[in-house]
This record gives structure tokens, C-alpha cells and sequence, in this order.
């Protein structure tokens, strides 16, 4: 994507690019399971939101604290939502010094340095192990346990993309995309691996507490791995300060995804691929309607009331990863045909403002292993005796849907697959070349910001 991008960056690149560069039915069908991507990720944090408020009490009814979510959304995307940026950026900053802080707490505490002087290390890495069994014993079941990881995984990265769409509204695109690119995958080296190796770390895979929040949905038992292994260590006052900043994150996340979700669905019926109504704001310029779609959406956050929070939130982690390896899959295959029609049409990479490693490996490599998770997701469903509807439904319903999307827009407007020779490359090029040309930059606010650009540049 950073290839692509900084040489056209443009706003919603990689659904505009499907189109571009490939077909306008894939591009559609691209918007559409992007929009879905976002909208199911407002319910999941809601339900979210409510296993950590459970954390202190569960005097509250799940509906309630539903309810009470879904209206702030409602309240803070339809009139206040000029607070939005700001608003994301201090709580964004929070969840990086919270992870930060919990990393410093994980060598500390690991070390000896807790209430119980317990010197434990890597303890739980021998007893009860590093690879807990899955469905099955022995080896078999320490790899399915390894690809139930894999699969949780998938999710967690889902949204790096998001870099990308601030392509079209960045402050000399060029120069800063290719930073921005660096602080994704840095931010994600270090905060999810070390992040997932301080929990296996401070909480063993059998703890009695986590294994009731998940098979029992005993309220606020799994707030927070980091929370339970606080107990653990009779570690006071702690627990509740994480579990608030985590409360703020799911409930920051969740209002981003409002937004994000909206905007997608707007931009679609701007460009005549969704209900022209969607398209009407209003004074301050909030899609309304578009707003009023994803609220009923959340609306699926209800499940929880006559289901296990656990099992719903489960429900909505399948639908969620298999419409983002779509994403990324997407993604893969617009950059093969993008780097095809450059080979044909004489663009040399070379001459890109970026120009990306080992390609085109990398991006058959991304392509396949997405595609092949995609339809890994939800394989337990397969297996004897755990047939579930529900599970069946969420894990591979987007694998079905993209490509009706797609066949339906291809027929109705009868779009033809792009040749190399047949992509424009060069629409919008000469704007943004002026614009680059034209560009002064201005000095660092502060010593803070200077650090930071040479340290990404």
C-alpha cells in the first residue's frame, strides 16, 4: 500500500485503487466489505465496553449499558463530532502509556518486584507451557492451539490500514506516507509481540479465572489478562486504574469505528454506489443517514442479552478477521496489478517516491496467506460435534457476500476487468506533482516532533 499510495495519494486509496486498477465491480465490492469491517467492530467494543464495566458490578443490566453506549455514539457523532480529532488523539496517547506502562510492569513484577517477592519469570512458559493443546492432545493439538492463535491474531492487526486513508487530507503526502508506514510497523513490533509476550508472561493459559470468564461468562473475570494477573500478585488500586484506561480504549475505539464506518458508507453513496439519500448532511456537514445505518448495526450488540458475552463476542471477532483479510487480500492483488501495469506501460518502480521490498514475493505471499486464513477462520464449526449456526454465519458470511457484490455490480453496470495497458496511471498525477513541487515545508513545533521525524525518516 505504501507503494502505492505515496504515489498517488489520494483519500479511500485501496478501495478506490481496486477500481483503478483492476475492475469498478471489485472496487465496489472492496467499499462495501470495508464498510461492514468497520460497522462490526462498533458492537463488538460495545460488548466490550460491558464485560469491563462488569469488572466492578454487574448491578447495571447488560441492555442498560448497551443502550447507554449506543446513545453517547449517537450524541457525540451527530453533534459533537467536531470534537472528534482531539478527542481520539488524548485517548490514543493513553492507550500507548498504558501498553508502555504495562510492558515496564511485566519486567518489574516478572523480576520479584511485587507484594509477593514471587521471582516468577518464565515460569508459566514450563508449567503449565508455552503451547497449550486444542480439540486435540499431543502434537496435533499444540499446533491447533498454535493456529487458534494465528487466527486471534488475524484480528488484532485488523485496522493498520487505516494509514491509508488519511492519504487524501495529509500535509505533503509524499514525504510524511512513508513515515507513517514505519510507525505502523514499528508500533506493531513492539507493542502487539511484546504485548502478547507479556501476557504469556504474567497469566499461565489455565488460570482458573480467565477459564470461568470464557466458560462460564462470570462477570468481569477476564477484564483484562493484565487485571487478573494483578490479583494474582494481591496487587491493589492497579487493577482498577488498567481497567479504566482499557474501558476508555474500547469506548474511544468503538466511537472511531462510528465514525470510520459512516464516512465509508458516505463516500460510496457520493460516488453513486449506495442509496443517493445517504448522501445528505447535515449543517455541519455529518452524513446523517449514514450515521443512522451503522447505530442500528450496533444494535446487534443486544445478542449479548440472551447469549453469553464470551460467545458474542467471539461471533463478531469471526466476521470481523475474515472482512479484513478480505481487506488485506485486496490490497495484495491491486498491487500485482498495479505493479503489471507498470512493467507494460514503462513506469519504472525505481522512479516511485517508494518503493517496496521483495515484491512481487511479498504481496503473493500477503495474498495467499490471507486468502488461506480467511477461509481458516472458522474451521472448528467443521469439526465433530461442533456444528454451530451462528459461528458458520459470522465466520463466512463477507467470503460469500464479496463476491455476490461484486458479480451484481459487474453485470448491472457492466464494468470490464482491466488489461495492464487499459490502467490509468497517471489521473490525478499531475496535481499531485505540482502540489509536491510547490510544497514548503515548515519547521518542527517542538523538539518532540523534530525527534520524531528523524527518527521515521
Amino acid at each position: 500500500m505504501a507503494e502505492m499510495v505515496t504515489y498517488l495519494p489520494i483519500s479511500s486509496p485501496f478501495i478506490r485503487f481496486a477500481g483503478r486498477f483492476v475492475d469498478e465491480a471489485f472496487g465496489v465490492a472492496a467499499g462495501y466489505n470495508f464498510f461492514v469491517f468497520e460497522a462490526a467492530l462498533v458492537p463488538f467494543e460495545i460488548v466490550a465496553c460491558n464485560i469491563i464495566i462488569n469488572f466492578w458490578s454487574d448491578a447495571v443490566p447488560v441492555g442498560g449499558i448497551i443502550a447507554i453506549v449506543i446513545v453517547l455514539y449517537a450524541l457525540i457523532n451527530i453533534f459533537a463530532v467536531h470534537w472528534y480529532g482531539e478527542s481520539e488523539f488524548w485517548l490514543s496517547l493513553g492507550k500507548v502509556i498504558l501498553i508502555i506502562g504495562l510492558i515496564l510492569y511485566t519486567i518489574v513484577t516478572m523480576l520479584g518486584g511485587n507484594p509477593l517477592h514471587d521471582r516468577f519469570g518464565f515460569r508459566y512458559w514450563k508449567d503449565p507451557g508455552a503451547f497449550a493443546e486444542y480439540y486435540k492432545t499431543g502434537d496435533l493439538g499444540r499446533f491447533l492451539g498454535f493456529l487458534q492463535c494465528l487466527i486471534l491474531a488475524s484480528f488484532t492487526i485488523s485496522g493498520c490500514d487505516y494509514v491509508s486513508m488519511a492519504a487524501g487530507e495529509a500535509e505533503n503526502p509524499r514525504a510524511v506516507m512513508p513515515k507513517a508506514y514505519n510507525v505502523v510497523f514499528y508500533r506493531l513490533t513492539a507493542f502487539f509481540a511484546l504485548g502478547s509476550l507479556c501476557v504469556g508472561i504474567n497469566v499461565p493459559y489455565n488460570d482458573p479465572e480467565l477459564i470461568d470468564a470464557f466458560s462460564k461468562n462470570l462477570p468481569g473475570a477476564a477484564a483484562s489478562p493484565y487485571v487478573v494477573a494483578m490479583r494474582r500478585l494481591q496487587i491493589g488500586v492497579l487493577p482498577d486504574i488498567v481497567n479504566a484506561v482499557v474501558l476508555t480504549s474500547a469506548f474511544s475505539a468503538g466511537n472511531s469505528y462510528v465514525y470510520c464506518a459512516s464516512r465509508s458508507l458516505y463516500g460510496l453513496a457520493l460516488e453513486g454506489k449506495a442509496p443517493r439519500f445517504l448522501a445528505k448532511c447535515t449543517k455541519k456537514g455529518v452524513p446523517i443517514y449514514c450515521v443512522v445505518v451503522v447505530l442500528a448495526i450496533s444494535l446487534l450488540s443486544f445478542l449479548q442479552v440472551s447469549n453469553g458475552a464470551s460467545v458474542v463476542l467471539q461471533w463478531f471477532v469471526n466476521l470481523v478477521t475474515a472482512s479484513q483479510l478480505l481487506n488485506f487480500s485486496v490490497m495484495a492483488f491491486t498491487f500485482l496489478r498495479f505493479k503489471r501495469a507498470c512493467e507494460v506501460q514503462g513506469l519504472s518502480r525505481d522512479s516511485l517516491p517508494h518503493k517496496g521490498w521483495w515484491q512481487p514475493y511479498a504481496a503473493y505471499y500477503g495474498l495467499a496467506g490471507c486468502l488461506t486464513m480467511a477461509f481458516v477462520g472458522g474451521y472448528t464449526v467443521f469439526l465433530p460435534g461442533n456444528w454451530d449456526v451462528p459461528t458458520f454465519f459470522f465466520s463466512y458470511t463477507m467470503i460469500g457476500v464479496f463476491p455476490i457484490i461484486f458479480i451484481f455490480w459487474k453485470i448491472y453496470k457492466k464494468t470490464t476487468w482491466l488489461k495492464p495497458e487499459e490502467v490509468d496511471l497517471f489521473k490525478d498525477l499531475d496535481e499531485i506533482e505540482e502540489y509536491t513541487r510547490n510544497y514548503v515545508p515548515r519547521p518542527a513545533r517542538n523538539v518532540f516532533v523534530k525527534y520524531m521525524d528523524k527518527l521515521f525518516d
